[in-house]
């Protein structure tokens, strides 16, 4: 006789490139699954991307629009919903406006599908700012939100790097489980995926990227940059290194620790942003050069045949704007792990919820 298989049909909010999806589609947990039922996003090259990894088969099931102008209780039902709201106004590099800028409150089309459709369990992320934004008080008023919407939350400040991911990337994730339903979410423990090789010299390197491979084209340097680098040591930046008179760049105020930043090649790699100017882009710990952009996918853990669209500068985009595959992956099977009532390693979460 066949096995039952649990399925969770998964609806996402600002979807971004899959790396959530990813992680979700591939969580291993005997019995369970997560299968993509339809998902968000108003830019057209990161939708493109991901119909072609995520759903090819099923084009029509990622709406490319403004989520101000999506008409969500007209999308399928769904037994679970992501939702990676846009930081933009609580990233400690923006302005932090919180609540009082354009995207604070998008996470409300979250808790507007949490109330339509109802779902077992939710997954919300963000950037670690979040906690800070308008003194503490949108972070409090989220998750009020999210209870009131009928779902018992574990928010949880998730250090990547502590998960095997070659990057440091800290981002606060809310899991919620619906108020009538007995399971209750514990925190995964980084312990059973922790590793003395999680360096992003091993994750760009071992193996080797395929000659030919998509997104690999390397970033023409000016001679000035070139220059520079070769002053620049692994680990630091164009401030913290000795360097002529002529190359010092002349940044007034904001000395920010990433400007022309060499990566170390022992350790993961710092954050991978999705934007920013001169010097923003990671920089090889040996080779006088900026990462590929394939590069910098494999420090989001995303597979080598995963296919970027759009322009350079719009994939370097998607893969900055990402959640990291691998991470994305061991949340999903703590929850379906919940679920399924099976144990596993958990520690406390590292954030109050005060709401």
């Amino acid at each position: 006789m066949e096995t039952q298989i649990k399925e969770f049909k998964l609806g996402e909010l600002f979807c971004g490139p899959g790396g959530l999806a990813w992680g979700a589609m591939h969580a291993d947990v005997p019995g369970y699954r997560i299968v993509h039922q339809w998902a968000n996003d108003f830019d057209k090259a990161t939708c493109d991307t991901y119909i072609r990894n995520i759903c090819p088969e099923y084009a029509d099931s990622v709406i490319c629009e403004d989520v101000r102008k999506l008409e969500i209780s007209k999308l399928s039902p769904i037994d679970a919903l992501a939702f990676g709201f846009p930081c933009n106004d609580f990233s400690v590099v923006g302005e932090q406006k919180g609540f009082d800028g354009i995207y604070g409150p998008l996470y409300t089309y979250g808790v507007k599908a949490l109330q339509i459709f109802n779902p077992a369990w939710f997954l919300a992320e963000n950037v670690g700012g979040l906690r800070s934004a308008n003194e503490g008080k949108a972070f409090t008023k989220i998750l009020s939100d999210f209870k009131a919407a009928g779902y018992k939350i574990t928010p949880h400040l998730y250090k990547f790097e502590e998960y095997g991911v070659p990057q440091a990337r800290h981002r606060v994730i809310i899991i919620g489980i619906r108020d009538d339903l007995p399971y209750e979410f514990r925190v995964p423990s980084p312990t059973p995926y922790q590793n003395d090789d999680n360096t992003c010299r091993n994750a760009i390197e071992n193996p080797p990227i395929p000659a030919g491979a998509m997104n690999n084209e390397k970033t023409k340097q000016s001679e000035a940059v070139v220059e520079r680098l070769k002053y620049i040591k692994p680990g630091q930046n164009a401030f913290t290194a000795k360097m002529p008179e002529a190359l010092k760049l002349n940044v007034k105020g904001a000395r920010m620790s990433q400007i022309y930043k060499r990566l170390d090649p022992e350790k993961p790699a710092y954050t991978v942003t999705g934007s920013g100017g001169g010097g923003t882009h990671i920089y090889h710990w040996s080779e006088p050069r900026a990462l590929t952009n394939r590069e910098r996918a494999r420090l989001q853990t995303f597979p080598d045949d995963y296919i970027f669209e759009g322009s350079k500068e719009q994939v370097r985009k998607q893969i900055g704007m990402a959640v990291p595959c691998k991470g994305a992956k061991i949340i999903f099977e703590a929850i379906l792990k919940t679920f399924a009532d099976i144990n596993y390693e958990s520690v406390p979460t590292n954030l109050e919820d005060d709401a």
